[in-house]
């Protein structure tokens, strides 16, 4: 019970992390190729919040029978790919599972990355990135001005246990579908981005 509450204002401090997070990375990367002036009028300050906030529970909403990708590492560790969607923010939402598979509590180890700022973000997808190999650009996880990053952050995951994963990048251009998905210590796997 106590983890369910702490799962819940970990998310609800993620959507309003969210909310600073999109401005600010909309305000600098404004300029990267919106040539058809669709993005730009999809965009409405005031109600992206609302709409963050009925995309929080996103991992368990998704249908977890689709899988874009199977990432398996070490120790029996795998990731499942269930979507990576384009929203209307700015941004792609990757969600998925996770399966532990070892004999040991799996907490995430390196995934958050050797960046310094997000160093402090735990046993999280904090180092996770997408990278699009046409464009020849990588999109690093999104975060907020404290460095929290915008994906889950794992309480320890029980041998034989899974756990739901988001995690959030800013949009590749429109025309941009096949990235790969990258989370440190693991092999990288081409996704499909939707919408």
């Amino acid at each position: 019970m106590r983890a369910a509450m702490t799962r819940i204002r970990l998310r609800g401090a993620a959507v309003a992390a969210a909310s600073v997070a999109m401005a600010v990375v909309l305000t600098a990367c404004g300029g990267d190729g919106g040539s058809d002036g669709s993005e730009g009028k999809t965009k409405e300050p005031s109600t992206s919040s609302d709409s963050q906030k009925s995309e929080a529970p996103g991992p368990q909403a998704d249908d977890e029978s689709q899988v874009l990708a199977t990432i398996k590492g070490k120790d029996g560790v795998e990731v499942i790919v269930s979507s990576a969607k384009r929203e209307s923010g700015g941004f792609v939402t990757v969600k998925g599972r996770l399966k532990n598979g070892s004999d040991q509590i799996w907490a995430a180890a390196g995934w958050q990355g050797l960046e310094e700022e997000l160093v402090n973000n735990g046993a999280s997808m904090a180092g996770a990135t997408l990278v699009d190999q046409a464009g020849k650009k990588r999109y690093l996880i999104l975060r907020d001005t404290d460095g929290r990053c915008l994906c889950t952050k794992f309480e320890a995951v029980q041998p034989d246990g899974e756990a739901p994963f988001f995690a959030q990048f800013p949009a590749p251009p429109a025309g941009t579908t096949d990235v790969d998905f990258q989370i440190p210590t693991m092999p990288t796997a081409t996704i499909k981005i939707s919408g």
